[in-house]
């Protein structure tokens, strides 16, 4: 199930996103590093953890899935939104540094093509960030956020998919310890949760966080795609019929 930008958007705009937001973007952060110069790519729904990048980037895009919509970013100033289909976007190849991926991955009907894509794009030694939900976490089996929809990931099958489509692993992270709940009191141990949490390790996580770099040369080659010519039947136009 995709879930559309309207629900993005309130998951967000409610006390549990805005934490989650906080924890997740933590670790994008420090995952990314000196932004400066750099053309970012935000692909899925990125764009709540993207702003830190404006000032910095030289270029900064928003790219939303057609299933899932899109919604204009930033609030101020020109949008930098555009809908596109993931596996075929509207890109020159080498031409993002940077592609942070949120609400992506395990969303597409074809990971193994989306993977290509975004080697296809990346620039010679650029990285992507993928987030993508933990398969045994607590996040992966509630269907309350964004984070309990599509397919989650364990940490082997990420890095298959990654080193299988020439991007090499250079860092990992773990987020999101607290449990998906709006109680109050869960929001308000946020902390007290991630610590305890990382003391019993990654499987107490809901969100994976890897940092990876382009390989020289794809270890898979992109499909090629036949051109169909389709014979559209010329219509006439009819009258209506007399009863």
């Amino acid at each position: 199930m995709t879930s559309d930008v309207k629900r993005l958007i309130a998951y967000y705009k409610s006390p549990l996103g805005r934490i989650s937001r906080a924890l997740v973007r933590e670790q994008v952060v420090g995952l990314a590093g000196d932004v400066k110069g750099q053309r970012v790519l935000g692909l899925g729904f990125a764009t709540p953890y993207l702003r830190f990048t404006l000032d910095k980037a030289e270029r900064v895009l928003a790219f939303m899935p057609a299933r899932q919509g899109a919604s204009a970013w930033p609030r101020e100033g020109p949008s930098h939104t555009v809908l596109c289909d993931p596996l075929e976007m509207p890109l020159n190849d080498a031409a993002i540094d940077l592609t942070i991926a949120i609400h992506a991955l395990e969303h597409v009907a074809d990971a193994e093509e989306l993977m290509r894509e975004l080697w296809r794009i990346t620039a010679p030694n650029g990285q992507i960030i993928i987030v993508v939900p933990r398969r045994r976490g607590i996040w992966a089996q509630r269907d309350n956020t964004p984070f309990g929809q599509g397919n989650p990931y364990s940490g082997g099958q990420l890095d298959n998919l990654l080193r299988d489509h020439s991007f090499i692993p250079q860092a990992w992270r773990d987020g999101l310890f607290l449990p998906p709940s709006q109680s109050s009191l869960v929001l308000k141990s946020t902390r007290v949760f991630e610590r305890v949490g990382r003391l019993f390790g990654p499987a107490m996580s809901g969100v994976i966080c890897v940092r990876a770099r382009k390989e020289a040369f794809p270890a898979v080659p992109r499909r090629k795609r036949e051109e169909r010519f389709v014979r559209v039947p010329e219509l006439k136009t009819a009258t209506a019929r007399q009863l």
